[in-house]
């Protein structure tokens, strides 16, 4: 099993909670970023630039990831994605995306979209939570006890 980080909007502090983690349970963990990202020495942390572009990073995100492989992202597309392939997505505020949530996750990104295009303003993400940290934290470690065995 590995850890895939879809790093380009991914905040440092839960980069830096996957960076304690890959040391501690020796797991890999590969950031994709298309621009450079500076990442502690370790033989379990990896970083792949991509190039610019749309969807550059999501797009090799999917290619790689495998069968029960945790993909970490706020990108709803991407979490729907990886989900089909059979792997597990988790967003950087704790949230888990499912074969059960993942539709209605959709649904409300378009709706925003529609709202935004059409000059409503919908005001952006609060900045990462104490919680947030938490759930992030408890999440990741649930996925790591039942699969890096």
């Amino acid at each position: 099993m590995k850890i895939w980080v879809d790093a380009d909007a991914c905040p440092t502090v839960i980069k830096d909670i996957l960076f304690r983690a890959a040391d501690r349970a020796k797991i890999e963990v590969t950031l994709i970023a298309n621009h450079f990202l500076k990442t502690p020495p370790s033989k379990y942390i990896n970083f792949v630039q991509v190039n610019s572009g749309f969807d550059v990073a999501d797009d090799e995100i999917v290619k790689r990831a495998e069968l029960k492989d945790l993909v970490i992202t706020a990108d709803i597309p991407l979490a729907a994605e990886v989900i089909e392939k059979g792997c597990i997505a988790l967003n950087p505020r704790g949230e888990l995306y499912t074969t059960h949530n993942i539709k209605q996750k959709l649904n409300m990104r378009d709706f925003m979209d529609t709202l935004r295009s059409s000059g409503i303003q919908t005001g952006g993400a609060s900045p990462i939570s104490q919680n947030d940290r938490q759930a992030f934290a408890n999440n990741l470690d649930k996925w790591l006890a039942t699969n890096n065995k």
